[in-house]
């Protein structure tokens, strides 16, 4: 009754414009996405790679699950590492979260 019919209306010469702008979008969207999400990742997997690669007997260390140590062997895949006075614990390499400064467990 007092609702009126909506027929759809040809958009004409905006048609070839809408296009172009967005493929600009989304190439404009990937492009932040890659410069915020997908290479500060990157970045961050080529250090822990290097980290990884520099280890070596004697070096202090920190676990991902919060453990302290001291490497005592090296392996290609696995690391055995000195927690306290005899109790060294064999594990992973990728399970190392970072390479401590000097010294450090004795200031602990």
């Amino acid at each position: 009754m007092f609702i009126n019919n909506a027929y759809a209306q040809f958009g004409g010469a905006g048609g070839a414009d809408s296009g172009l702008s967005s493929i600009i979008m989304m190439i404009g969207m990937f492009a932040v996405l890659y410069f915020i999400m997908i290479r500060p990742q990157m970045k961050r997997q080529k250090e822990l790679k290097a980290m990884l690669e520099s280890l070596a007997k004697g070096d202090e260390v920190s676990t991902a699950s919060g453990l302290m140590g001291r490497i005592t062997e090296l392996n290609d895949q696995y690391v055995s590492v000195e927690l306290a006075a005899n109790l060294t614990v064999k594990m992973q390499k990728s399970a190392i979260a970072a390479v401590l400064p000097k010294d450090t467990l004795k200031s602990i």
